[in-house]
């Protein structure tokens, strides 16, 4: 198993007090490297333009590398709610975030090995033409779409267990028969999308968590309402969006998994990955704020993602 990630992504500041900050990467690491697990770090390249525009148009991404100050930062959103930061050290971070992936397909689909990407800044509120949510470049979205040009797969999975509703991803493939995209999260919470009514073209499978939902509750509804329908999807390959904000410990939402119940989420993906998608499987780091939380979250992902193959 592979682990994708870099130093430039240590290096982007969003602020004093911010919860997306260099320390939850740094403790992701730490955690990996002081376990068992026996992986291989590589260093994530920076993305070529020409590959993110087949998400997001090179204008765009231009326009928010144009924004990056020299001294300080700025946020890309309007006051008061500017907590989407660019600082000096932005630009490589975002290429290097989005590069993992590409990378990672690569490695999936020549080698068959599984990947963790753990980078930062996260991916999953990138919408094609808008910065949002600590996001600028929706990485898993570039992967998918790297995916169908590149390797010729028709039908791709995207699962987000991130307690925020990845409103970009929905965004970017809501109209596309071709890539499944379900999640689960707290509802209302940040950013205010998912309903269940928002189904797309049959494509979008969104389940809703009430604050305070328990394991057992969560186990059951994302059984339900997330990886039925994509195992009735069949797809070729299966991307995670693996946010681990739903741990009871994390400051930013209300919902109580324990750290081991990743390991029950991760390994019931793998499970329809290895019937449908010859086990291929790329995992994105998104959310998770609370570095305790994190760290052992992290390891029960990566051991069920490793082991069950």
């Amino acid at each position: 198993m592979i682990i994708y990630t870099h130093n430039d992504c240590l290096k982007k500041f969003n602020g004093h007090g911010h919860p997306e900050r260099k320390e939850r990467l740094d403790s992701i690491i730490d955690s990996i490297k002081s376990s068992d697990l026996k992986v291989k770090f590589r260093e994530a390249p920076l993305v070529d333009l020409e590959i993110v525009s087949l998400v997001h148009p090179k204008k765009h991404i231009e326009q928010i590398f144009s924004n990056i100050p020299k001294q300080g930062i700025v946020g890309v959103e309007k006051e008061p709610y500017a907590d989407t930061i660019l600082c000096p050290n932005s630009k490589n971070a975002i290429l290097r975030s989005c590069g993992a992936g590409i990378a990672a397909v690569n490695d999936l689909m020549k080698k068959n090995e599984r990947v963790f990407c753990a980078v930062r800044p996260p991916g999953h509120h990138a919408e094609t033409i808008r910065a949002y949510g600590f996001c600028f470049i929706n990485n898993v979205a570039v992967a998918a779409r790297y995916l169908q040009r590149h390797y010729k797969i028709n039908k791709v999975a995207i699962i987000d267990f991130d307690v925020h509703h990845g409103n970009g991803t929905q965004e970017i493939f809501y109209k596309d028969q071709s890539v499944a995209y379900g999640s689960s999260h707290e509802f209302p919470l940040f950013p205010g999308t998912g309903a269940e009514n928002e189904t797309g073209v049959g494509n979008i499978f969104n389940a809703i968590l009430k604050t305070g939902t328990t394991s057992k509750e969560f186990i059951g509804i994302f059984d339900q309402k997330v990886l039925k329908p994509i195992d009735k999807f069949k797809p070729e390959v299966i991307l995670i969006s693996a946010g681990f904000d739903a741990h009871k410990r994390d400051p930013l939402a209300n919902i109580n998994l324990e750290s081991d119940d990743f390991f029950k989420i991760t390994k019931n993906i793998v499970e329809i990955a290895n019937i449908h998608s010859k086990g291929r499987v790329i995992s994105f780091l998104e959310g998770g704020y609370d570095l305790q939380a994190l760290s052992e979250s992290i390891l029960e992902h990566l051991n069920a993602l490793k082991t069950h193959i």
